[in-house]
């Protein structure tokens, strides 16, 4: 297969997905699995993704699973896509990711969301604190005093200064911190507090003016001395597009059924592909890159230059381990990316 070099890095995105028929054991399996291919096939970072009271999605806790992939994998960045803020204490998240960057130095990152993960009922049932809603404005205060934990920033006649102290050290350091997004607001935040932002365009398809807005926000930080964009696309790459768009089919039963309302295991593709047929839902509206690796090399090429991102990170459901593989390593080798031998 020819291949050139890659303009840009190449990461994933893994929501763990569990295949109708399948369990838990075996969806978290296969993303082990599928992190120490990514990283023999030379992708740069690997990240897990929070979604909570799914029957499909077996990712519930990220900080459980990046140990795990960090000490199954040689080289890659492994981080959350993300950690849902406002579910937790800022301090918890500082332990918990200090932690993480001794166990793996230099390889792990933090990645930040403001959603839920999860419906309200669901986000109301993971407060400790169940006597008053949470209130959904105070994402950039907790952020901030996140970063203060994880740089020792905390003023000294701060309530929690002595805590910055505590945590976890070693030679990982503090983990490289990332912001999640797809709204106005996330960028600005990103931009302001001078962090590396993620777009999820998987999700927001039309978020192109974000990346205009996070650098026109941006401020130099010890953490980002310029802009950090990176933007994660959703990608199946196959023999040809036919195939590609076979495979895409369970994950557009899912989504037709999601807006209803409704949470599935991932149907097989055969299922899918008979439901589609008996109950035509309108085109996914947000951007989908199918096709064989010519294909999907040249959209993404698109999408980044759309965007400006100098990293997009690939994310798919599929009920197929195998396609899973395929579709990450036709991608790797079109691009040209550095296999470990």
């Amino acid at each position: 297969m020819e291949s050139m070099t890659a303009p840009f890095r190449l990461s994933v995105l893994d929501q763990s997905p569990i295949a109708a028929g399948a369990t838990a054991a075996t969806a978290l399996a296969n993303t082990l699995d599928l992190a120490r291919t990514a990283d023999a096939l030379g992708y740069h970072r690997y990240w897990l993704a929070e979604h909570h009271a799914s029957p499909g999605l077996a990712g519930a806790a990220p900080e459980a699973l990046i140990g795990p992939v960090a000490l199954a994998t040689e080289r890659i960045r492994v981080g959350s896509g993300g950690i849902m803020l406002p579910h937790y204490s800022p301090f918890k998240v500082a332990e918990t990711f200090r932690l993480l960057g001794a166990l793996a130095p230099g390889r792990i990152d933090l990645g930040l969301g403001r959603a839920p993960g999860s419906d309200q009922r669901t986000a109301y049932a993971l407060q400790r604190d169940r006597s008053r809603r949470m209130p959904s404005d105070d994402f950039p205060e907790a952020l901030v005093e996140l970063l203060a934990y994880l740089d020792r920033g905390l003023p000294a006649d701060h309530a929690f200064a002595p805590l910055q102290e505590t945590l976890p050290g070693g030679t990982g350091g503090s983990p490289d911190v990332w912001l999640l997004g797809s709204s106005p607001d996330s960028a600005r935040w990103a931009g302001e507090l001078g962090l590396p932002y993620c777009i999820a365009d998987f999700i927001n398809s039309g978020a192109a003016p974000l990346a205009n807005s996070y650098r026109a926000h941006f401020r130099p930080s010890p953490r980002c001395a310029e802009p950090r964009l990176m933007v994660a696309v959703w990608t199946i790459a196959a023999t040809d597009r036919a195939e590609a768009e076979r495979l895409a089919a369970p994950s557009r039963m899912m989504f037709a059924h999601l807006v209803r309302g409704e949470l599935i295991a991932v149907p097989a593709v055969a299922d899918a592909l008979q439901w589609l047929a008996a109950n035509p839902v309108p085109d996914r509206p947000r951007r989908t890159v199918l096709g064989d690796g010519a294909a999907v090399r040249a959209e993404l090429e698109e999408v980044a230059a759309l965007y400006g991102a100098e990293e997009l990170m690939l994310v798919n459901i599929l009920p197929d381990h195998a396609a899973r593989r395929r579709s990450y390593k036709i991608v790797a080798e079109t691009f040209g990316l550095p296999a470990r031998v």
